[in-house]
């Protein structure tokens, strides 16, 4: 069990295309190790609902979630030590998004890099600065926001080119939080200079959009056939070559430790041949993707386990989103009409018929406290307490920390009808508003 102050990263994937050795040296290895320090608490997810803005094939949709999150799992992500799931499983996701929608100025979103490069593009083919642009498109950063505050990660890590995303998130949350009171947690961007982009099959970026990828957990021949493609100069064997700009070392640079690249780096001085290096690059690769090819064959053919996993991951996932939006609803008025109300304006609050604590003490010497509703309804019932202190201090931190201190207090609570009702968390949250005020 991760401790609730645990550090929070989050990281997506849109589930668009088929992994390539690129998306596992940039994204997926570094952070399945990331998953392993201590005390983080780390979130990954299936960026469904994002594929739908660039791709309109329910089927490659549907193939690629399976392709990523059997990836993902055969490159050694542990379900049972990290939350993974899908983002359309999270039906909280959505409504956080309206949300959001509702606090975010337009002027914010015009300044997205995606938004502005399609009018630019417009532009330079003369067509309508909307051509092609739709309401996913432009509302892309605010669906980004929500998966981010959803589960009040700290950290998301991204390249330097997604800053922007991180810096609207955190612009959306302030603004939430100006109206609303301080729910949503603002994150910051995790940049590694250190992640390796890899050259693709002709010293390009690796890209699906330039076809010069080498697949990821594709058959060995195919993985041998692709590095033999990989463009050289026409250098033969016996002369020297240099491994700056050699694609074909940087991709070898990738997977190897300190000690095998500079003995790589010698061969090359010595004039190792073309064929001979693309070899020594093939067994090397194959020797760190083999026994994950192996779990991944049997993953794309088993997509039931793949489900279940999943499944049990938006359990979890939703086990925090649940909570999180019951406050968000109370916050923002979405709430049962005799429920009590407690209204945050900029920091003013109208308080309405608010539940309260008693403490008391009863014939047995020990001391007790009870929460009742606006109708005097009894939501919480304490045990016994040795001393009025120890009583106190429990109630003090339930009006301070919410529901979050049930988990914490189970051991003196008693059971009162379902103690984790919405009556009895909205009540904390009204309570915990207005100690905040």
């Amino acid at each position: 069990m991760t401790s609730p102050s645990a550090r929070r990263v989050l990281t997506g994937i849109t589930t668009s295309g088929t992994p390539h050795l690129g998306n596992y040296v940039g994204a997926i290895r570094p952070a399945v190790r990331a998953s392993r320090q201590p005390g983080v608490q780390s979130f990954y997810f299936l960026a469904d609902y994002h594929a739908l803005i660039k791709c309109d094939d329910p089927a490659r949709v549907q193939r690629s979630t399976l392709e990523i999150a059997a990836s993902w799992l055969a490159a050694g992500l542990d379900p049972e030590h990290v939350t993974f799931y899908r983002q359309s499983d999270i039906p909280e996701i959505p409504e956080l998004t309206w949300l959001l929608t509702c606090v975010t100025g337009k002027g914010l979103l015009n300044r997205a890099h995606a938004y502005k490069a399609m009018l630019d593009k417009n532009a330079a083919a003369g067509a309508d600065p909307d051509s092609d642009v739709t309401a996913g498109l432009f509302m892309y950063p605010v669906l980004m926001a929500a998966d981010i505050l959803m589960f009040k990660a700290h950290q998301v890590p991204v390249g330097r080119d997604q800053i922007q995303h991180i810096e609207m998130a955190r612009d959306i949350a302030a603004s939430f939080n100006h109206l609303y009171g301080e729910h949503l947690v603002p994150p910051e961007a995790l940049i590694d200079d250190h992640v390796a982009l890899l050259p693709g099959l002709d010293g390009r970026k690796m890209s699906k959009s330039y076809d010069n990828v080498i697949a990821l957990f594709g058959p060995r021949e195919q993985l041998r056939r692709q590095i033999m493609s990989i463009v050289t100069d026409s250098r033969a064997p016996g002369e020297p070559k240099d491994t700056e700009g050699s694609a074909l070392y940087q991709i070898y640079r990738a997977f190897a430790d300190d000690a095998e690249a500079a003995d790589f780096a010698r061969a090359f001085a010595d004039g190792i041949g073309w064929g001979d290096a693309k070899q020594r690059l093939f067994e090397r690769i194959d020797a760190e993707m083999g026994p994950m090819r192996e779990r991944y064959q049997h993953l794309m053919a088993h997509p039931g386990e793949v489900e279940t996993l999943l499944r049990r991951g938006a359990d979890k996932a939703r086990a925090l989103a649940t909570p999180l939006m019951r406050e968000l609803r109370q916050a923002v008025g979405l709430r049962a009409l005799d429920a009590q109300v407690v209204a945050v304006r900029g920091g003013d609050q109208a308080k309405v018929g608010l539940p309260s604590f008693k403490q008391y003490r009863e014939p047995d010497g020990r001391f007790y406290f009870k929460l009742t509703g606006v109708g005097g309804q009894v939501l919480l019932q304490s045990r016994g307490f040795e001393s009025p202190r120890d009583a106190g201090q429990a109630v003090k931190r339930l009006q301070t920390e919410g529901g979050a201190a049930l988990a914490a207090l189970a051991d003196r609570l008693e059971p009162v009808a379902d103690t984790v009702s919405p009556d009895l968390a909205d009540a904390l949250q009204a309570l915990q508003i207005a100690q905040q005020g």
